[in-house]
């Protein structure tokens, strides 16, 4: 019997700090396992909006070290750890990550240990359900696996400094969803996502203007523009194709590109099914896919 499969992107921006568009974030639900990959800023304020509990999350995967994917950690760890109905984890926290994770999760523990200290005395919270197991990797392949759900992890190219950065492939029962992570036009994600369900894809764009500064030029070589992401999803062929961490590009004195501008450029190499992510739009895959938004 095949039960939900549904995919929600709880963050869809950058470090900017708006709040339309908070970090980048996305909850996987398959059947009784609750996966997120990554946790920028907000994490938990939008899974308290889906009334989803923290501590429910099975797994966390980390993509890439960039702060405004990380910084959310210390908040869905220890709030979901808290015994209130939004938190009550049972159990360790599980990370799951690049080389590097151990060193991240080991320091946050140090960070926050005082902070355990006391809700272990005062608030009687079992310590056990605060420790952090880690599962590193390196390179491709399966990394979460459990029932039905299998999650494998692909290299992808953030850049030269930037490593290591990776992708991910979700299958369950049959279907499957892929997550590009940041990266620059990648034949891997190409190879991952073929004739996939949904391909979730960064994207990163500069009206002309700003296209002379180093500093604008040096993110958007870190990134995936809307005609290389277009390209990519003609060649993988998803059911869906779906923006996330829209890098739109500003300045004092020139406004951000506007959605349908994205969307312009992507169709200059793309005529598929597109998407543009917003915060807590989510995706059931089934026979179809089912597209919600949340107001």
């Amino acid at each position: 019997m095949t039960s939900t499969f549904r995919v929600t992107l709880l963050g869809t921006g950058t470090p900017i700090p708006v709040p339309g568009r908070f970090g980048p974030g996305t909850l996987i639900e398959a059947g009784d396992q609750t996966v997120l990959i990554d946790a920028g800023r907000g994490a938990t304020i939008r899974m308290f909006q889906l009334g989803v509990p923290i501590g429910s999350i099975n797994g966390l995967l980390l993509t890439h070290f960039h702060s405004d994917h990380t910084v959310g950690i210390p908040d869905i760890w220890l709030t979901g750890w808290l015994t209130s109905y939004f938190g009550a984890r049972r159990g360790p926290f599980n990370v799951v990550g690049p080389t590097g994770t151990e060193i991240l999760m080991r320091h946050l523990e140090l960070a926050y240990a005082r902070d355990i200290e006391i809700r272990v005395e005062d608030e009687k919270l079992a310590r056990e359900d605060a420790a952090i197991t880690v599962k590193e990797f390196a390179g491709d392949g399966p990394v979460y696996e459990n029932g039905d759900l299998r999650v494998t992890a692909f290299t992808v190219d953030h850049g030269d400094a930037i490593k290591p950065a990776y992708g991910y492939r979700i299958d369950y029962q049959g279907r499957v969803a892929v997550m590009s992570g940041d990266t620059r036009y990648n034949e891997n994600v190409v190879r991952y996502a073929q004739g996939a369900d949904l391909l979730i894809h960064e994207v990163a764009m500069a009206r002309k203007a700003l296209l002379g500064e180093p500093h604008i030029q040096r993110i958007v070589g870190h990134h995936t523009t809307p005609q290389e992401a277009g390209l990519v999803f003609t060649r993988a062929k998803p059911k869906l194709a779906v923006f996330t961490h829209l890098v739109m590009l500003a300045s004092e004195n020139v406004a951000a590109p506007s959605v349908e501008e994205l969307v312009a450029a992507t169709r200059e190499t793309y005529n598929g099914p597109l998407e543009v992510g917003e915060d807590l739009m989510s995706f059931e895959i089934g026979d179809t896919i089912t597209v919600k938004r949340r107001a």
